[in-house]
């Protein structure tokens, strides 16, 4: 029985039951392109649709991993003037672990250097100075209180074994996604798993992950796969990422990308950038800030 759906193909895939209030058909969780009447008929009719569910899986996936992930995520944009925040973030911001905010440098520079704030600018907390211990203490209360963020941010802490932890890549449980990712490619505390890797990246890439995104363009591109790691590259680029942007430069010049994906790039770059500015960071870059 052929596996590709019809008109009237409201019946089971294996025995023709059509279906009614009796009959309860339910569709192929993988591919959605078959019916069954029960577990005994999809079991009996695995053989035959086999081939036709994977193909059809692997489309749907691809469908989602190109069309998610196009907005970056709400901890990329400051949470004093809600823009977002240059690509590489940390490049371009400051963290405040007493309330778990990130705040884009002209923010930074508007309070600091114009007003002479000297406290948090969300919550107005003290500075911490630098201060390791005060650091960790704030983090493991943030933490205490089931702070998400916290949670990731002491993960990421004993990953790298930052703020005078030991480095315990297996403790780092609530580690992001992206430093799950880099583990797994190097080897870092686990055993090295390209193939765990392209699924953390993956599901990063889909939250608007724009450095996952890169790196999925960059395993395709080591495949031969060209075509698709210049479609990554060119979701990162809208998203004002310089290296997504100068990727699908070269790609072009020798021949891996058309003219028209490495203008729509340059214009979807400019386009993000232009949403990042603002009089302050502009004023910072000018003084020597980010």
């Amino acid at each position: 029985m052929s596996c590709v759906p019809t008109a009237a193909a409201e019946a089971c895939a294996n025995c023709g039951k059509h279906g009614s209030d009796v009959v309860k058909l339910r569709n192929c969780n993988a591919c959605r392109l078959v019916k069954y009447c029960g577990v005994d008929c999809q079991r009996a009719h695995r053989k035959r649709h086999k081939r036709a569910c994977k193909q059809r899986a692997a489309e749907l996936e691809d469908e989602q991993l190109y069309s998610r992930g196009h907005e970056r995520p709400e901890e990329d944009f400051c949470s004093i003037c809600t823009l977002p925040i240059r690509l590489p973030v940390d490049d371009h911001s400051g963290f405040s672990t007493c309330c778990m905010q990130q705040i884009c440098t002209g923010c930074i520079f508007a309070a600091f250097a114009k007003r002479g704030m000297a406290v948090c600018l969300f919550c107005r907390a003290p500075r911490s100075g630098g201060d390791a211990d005060v650091e960790l203490a704030r983090i493991r209360a943030r933490v205490d209180k089931n702070d998400p963020t916290a949670i990731c941010l002491l993960g990421q802490k004993y990953y790298h074994g930052n703020l005078g932890l030991q480095k315990d890549v297996r403790r780092a449980a609530g580690q992001p996604l992206f430093e799950l990712e880099l583990a797994y490619q190097r080897g870092e505390g686990v055993e090295q798993n390209e193939k765990k890797a392209v699924r953390f990246y993956t599901k990063a890439a889909k939250q608007g992950h724009v450095l996952s995104r890169n790196n999925l363009g960059c395993i395709e591109g080591v495949r031969g796969n060209q075509n698709r790691a210049v479609r990554h590259w060119l979701i990162s680029a809208k998203m004002g990422d310089t290296f997504a942007v100068e990727k699908i430069k070269n790609m072009f010049m020798i021949g891996f990308a058309t003219k028209e994906q490495y203008a729509e790039a340059l214009t979807g770059y400019q386009v993000a950038v232009e949403e990042m500015r603002s009089h302050d960071r502009d004023e910072a870059k000018r003084l020597g800030g980010c």
